[in-house]
């Protein structure tokens, strides 16, 4: 297939491939216009080789679709061998501030920039990082992927990990907004619901979406309901997602649905109606994965499209420099330095 879109115009839809090649099925899913970005997961690696073998095919259907994955190190880290880093836990660096305010954020600028660099190194444009999250002790599903119970702590290790993976030329996306660390309830099979007050989630966990303004390229709300603010999940939400994030702090980024096939999404009705609502309420692009016959649906049935405010934020979003060769990152100087760092601290093996 031939390079579509070379001007960069992606659709609102983020989906996933079924294995580690690209099937008949997954070419035609990515040459759909509505389709705006891919996103991989453990089962789509099995080796750099492959990995840079399929984002090449990704690449060769469409040139203006983003490349995501998942990949923030500790439990929730999709590529783990062939060379790559195996990352701590966010929780990891929030301890190490206990013991060393200066070595924490050097290690976190560092872990930004191995993260990004290995990822780059596969054509991967996005990690879905960092979780902005509070550590309430509370939420398993959050757990250790939180750096902090302080929402200052917070911002300042994600606001360095930011940085790191700017220097290694990735963008990065907080989550998930407001807060999901408050609520016991996994969003993946259930509904959470968080009964706080609107000022004590604002006083709270919304702070580093605040203080981290500029530096943030795109938020993940959180499929949670908050009944004393609106009865629908933040996600889906236009009070949460226009009233507080854009006009109150000011997010000027993109903002992309947190995936429409978990339980608490379903509250707003089926795939079709909940894209359509979250679309309608803000975000600028879905996220619909692990239900291929659901992203069918999908492309079949959406009728809302993606205005050019929407396609410049998404732009903005791609890889900045183009990707290093493996073996020539391995002698590069700021990765090795990073990796130093890390091992200096026993962040890595």
């Amino acid at each position: 297939m031939s390079k579509k879109n070379s001007g960069k115009r992606p659709g609102p839809v983020v989906l996933d491939v079924v294995g580690k090649q690209l099937d008949a099925e997954d070419l035609r899913r990515i040459a759909h216009p509505l389709t705006g970005g891919v996103i991989l997961f453990a089962r789509n690696f099995e080796s750099r080789a492959q990995l840079q073998a399929l984002t090449r095919a990704i690449r060769a259907v469409r040139d203006d679709v983003l490349i995501c994955i998942d990949h923030e190190g500790g439990r929730v880290q999709r590529c783990k061998t062939d060379g790559f880093t195996h990352l701590p836990a966010m929780h990891c660096l929030g301890e190490l501030w206990e013991r060393d305010v200066l070595a924490a954020t050097k290690a976190a600028v560092a872990c930004g920039y191995v993260l990004a660099a290995e990822l780059r190194a596969c054509d991967i444009d996005l990690s879905f990082t960092p979780v902005l999250d509070l550590d309430y002790g509370r939420s398993a599903v959050i757990g250790d992927r939180a750096f902090h119970a302080d929402p200052r702590v917070v911002s300042m290790l994600a606001g360095h990990l930011n940085h790191g993976l700017l220097l290694a030329g990735m963008s990065n996306c907080g989550k998930h907004f407001p807060g999901h660390g408050y609520v016991e309830a996994d969003s993946h099979v259930a509904i959470p619901v968080d009964e706080r007050s609107l000022d004590e989630i604002l006083e709270q966990d919304a702070r580093p979406y605040e203080w981290l303004g500029l530096s943030l390229s795109s938020v993940m709300p959180a499929h949670v309901i908050y009944p004393k603010v609106d009865p629908n999940p933040a996600g889906f939400s236009r009070y949460w997602l226009q009233d507080v994030l854009r006009a109150q702090l000011g997010f000027e980024g993109v903002i992309f649905s947190d995936d429409l096939s978990m339980e608490g999404a379903s509250v707003v009705g089926n795939v079709t109606e909940a894209a359509r609502a979250a679309l309608t309420a803000g975000c600028d692009m879905v996220l619909i994965c692990n239900h291929p016959e659901r992203a069918d649906q999908l492309l079949t049935e959406l009728d809302v499209g993606i205005d050019k405010t929407s396609q410049r934020r998404i732009r903005k979003l791609f890889a900045r420099r183009k990707p290093l060769d493996w073996n020539k990152l391995h002698q590069e100087g700021e990765y090795r330095a990073a990796l130093r760092t890390l091992k200096e601290h026993d962040l890595i093996a």
